[in-house]
């Protein structure tokens, strides 16, 4: 999340906001409420000024609605704030405002305590990088961080070096890995032109097998900016971030098959997963989309989800198009894998 401004007079106020993720479009449907007001551009039909014809033409405008209902859409990838119009081409009438993610908007109310620590938190968590793309050649690596508006530089290894000097070789590869490791992140790129690229990865393997477990290796044709550039264009990033995904739900999925067949610390179907929610011994907390989408209509799984969050459960939403969440849907759509039994 990106906060352009604020104007606020103790904790009421205006702040302007730009969401960045499909999670921070999440935190908004838990921070807009009934009552605000938000601003945002939109499309709005106009009626044409030939008064003989009866079609409408779309214009775009800036206007601000009272808030009657906030929904959120996450296979659409978008939050639907629907309201009374205060303020724009008309004052008056009903208007949904369709936020997206890089779509800037305006939220205008009294700021509760917990919203605006959601806010800030929101705030921080777009500063962690997801993916680390790491470009490297023989004694030479430059490694970037991927933001929304492109690859931002973060370090910078050199050392002078034979290719046939291994000791050396190995205490270029040595910092190089050092200054990842005091790095956050989820996934990591290694891309190079020549076969350190794939030596660096085997390297890691050998010293840091959980990094390893995340990391992938592109060819480039160069290293720094160009080579940013080459990896994402070749995609090599969604691949990496879906394949990893998967296979960490694949992970969870086996988890709760194996706890159902032991008949331990796992609850499957709605009235048992409340009973186990009730007692705060959700550890995760699992969601085919096909569910979701189903039962978003009868009643408020999203505020279920996120009171699970707040008990310190992780929430896992499953696409049922894969296995893993083909599994979920069939035993019920809704699971969870659970810190301690409960009877």
């Amino acid at each position: 999340m990106q906060i352009i401004e604020e104007n606020l007079r103790g904790d009421a106020g205006e702040i302007k906001l730009v969401p960045e993720t499909l999670e921070d479009l999440w935190h908004l449907k838990f921070i807009i409420e009934k009552g605000d007001i938000v601003f945002s551009v939109t499309k709005r039909a106009t009626q044409s000024d030939d008064k003989l014809r009866s079609d409408k033409e779309l214009v775009v405008v800036r206007i601000g609605i009272e808030v009657e209902r906030v929904e959120f859409h996450k296979f659409a990838n978008r939050l639907r704030v629907v309201g009374k119009i205060i303020a724009g081409i008309e004052a008056s009438g009903f208007h949904t405002l369709n936020v997206t993610v890089g779509k800037e908007l305006s939220i205008v109310k009294k700021w509760k305590k917990e919203q605006m620590a959601r806010l800030r938190k929101a705030v921080e968590q777009s500063k962690r990088p997801e993916v680390v793309i790491l470009t490297i050649e023989e004694g030479e690596a430059i490694a970037g961080v991927l933001r929304e508006w492109g690859v931002e530089e973060i370090f910078e290894e050199r050392k002078s070096y034979s290719k046939d000097y291994d000791g050396t070789r190995e205490e270029f590869f040595a910092h190089v890995l050092e200054k990842l490791k005091n790095l956050s992140f989820r996934f990591l790129v290694i891309a190079g032109p020549g076969f350190a690229k794939k030596d660096f990865h085997n390297f890691i393997a050998s010293k840091s097998p959980e990094l390893a477990e995340k990391a992938m290796v592109v060819d480039t044709s160069s290293i720094g900016t160009r080579g940013f550039v080459e990896v994402v264009r070749r995609r090599a990033i969604d691949k990496l971030v879906g394949e990893i995904r998967l296979a960490e739900e694949a992970e969870l999925v086996e988890k709760l098959l194996e706890g159902i067949s032991k008949g331990e610390k796992v609850a499957y179907g709605i009235e048992n997963v409340r009973t186990a929610k009730e007692y705060g011994a959700i550890e995760t907390l699992l969601v085919s989309d096909d569910y979701l989408l189903r039962e978003r209509e009868n009643w408020d799984i999203d505020g279920f989800m996120e009171e699970v969050r707040e008990m310190g459960g992780k929430v896992v939403i499953l696409s049922s198009e894969f296995e893993p969440g083909e599994i979920v849907s069939k035993l019920g759509g809704i699971c969870a894998i659970l810190r301690f039994e409960i009877e």
